[in-house]
């Protein structure tokens, strides 16, 4: 079997368009797959990975199954869940991540992983993000 990378990961959300609208301003994502499925899943992505969000309660009114079944899945107890997400970014973009988190007062942590240094936040339904560099020379203690 040979791959070629993450195509999507599909995410539960309380607000479709809002956490669309959150991926795009906060991280640059842009919209693929418009008009789709009956507009859900909502696809955003950046390079070539992209999130499916899904509505956390199911809409008995839409026409994809998936997108039935995937709320479904997503609000019972007990499953198996997604610990974070990670983004690889070079040591100018990932100063520039903390900076523009800062500045629009999203709380992160800094840590460092000796072969890399990330940044843990969460997107707005409490999903945990992670934004790491393995360009760790001169970034230290001025991340933080």
């Amino acid at each position: 079997m040979e791959l070629e990378g993450i195509d999507h990961v599909a995410m539960s959300v309380r607000d479709v368009e809002a956490a669309a609208n959150w991926y795009i301003d906060v991280l640059g994502f842009e919209r693929r797959h418009q008009g789709m499925w009956n507009g859900i899943p909502v696809f955003v992505g950046k390079g070539t990975t992209s999130l499916a969000l899904f509505p956390a309660k199911p809409n008995l009114t839409s026409t994809s199954l998936a997108a039935v079944a995937s709320a479904k899945a997503a609000s019972d107890r007990g499953t198996v869940r997604m610990l974070h997400l990670a983004f690889r970014a070079n040591r100018k973009s990932f100063v520039a991540a903390r900076d523009e988190l800062k500045q629009r007062n999203i709380k992160f942590e800094f840590q460092d992983h000796e072969i890399s240094n990330s940044i843990y936040f969460s997107d707005p339904d409490g999903h945990k993000l992670e934004i790491t560099t393995y360009d760790v020379d001169e970034i230290g203690s001025s991340t933080r």
